[in-house]
This record gives structure tokens, C-alpha cells and sequence, in this order.
């Protein structure tokens, strides 16, 4: 998932569908600051119906609902070859 914002995720923050009420439908199990992208990262756990690309959710942060874009992995593309 990619944070809307500067706020860093954390791990365990509850992931829901909608920006007010409602039931938690998922958890974050890790996040922090991603250097190579510039802002914040998080991976976690959602239904497969809420875990299409590109699909926002909002994590609870400091008791605020912030918006999450679900993103593809890997964050950053591999520039290696395979022999």
C-alpha cells in the first residue's frame, strides 16, 4: 500500500473501506518510510475483494483516517538480469 501524504503506516493499524464508521477489514503488518520511492510504504492484509490495484482504503493513524492506495509489488521495479 502507498500512504496518500507524508505519514508513515505502522504495523498493526487498521485498514478500513470507508473514511468514517464501519467495520476494521484488514491490518497492516509492516510500514515505515520507503527511501527508494521518497515517502512512506506498508504491506498488510485485506479480503481479495478490497485488494484489486489501486483501490483506497484508509488506515487509522493517531485516531484519523488517512487514505491508502493499495499499489503492485514489488514498490520498485528490479534492474537485475538473470543469468
Amino acid at each position: 500500500m502507498s500512504p496518500e501524504g507524508r505519514a508513515p503506516v505502522r504495523g498493526h493499524t487498521a485498514l478500513y473501506r470507508d473514511a468514517q464508521g464501519g467495520a476494521a477489514i484488514g491490518e497492516v503488518t509492516s510500514g515505515g518510510f520507503g527511501p527508494s520511492i521518497g515517502g512512506p510504504v506498508a504491506m498488510g492484509y485485506v479480503p481479495v475483494a478490497d485488494a484489486a490495484v489501486e483501490t483506497i482504503l484508509y488506515a487509522d493513524v493517531r485516531g484519523k483516517r488517512l487514505p491508502v492506495r493499495v499499489a503492485a509489488m514489488p514498490f520498485v521495479p528490479n534492474r537485475y538480469k538473470r543469468p
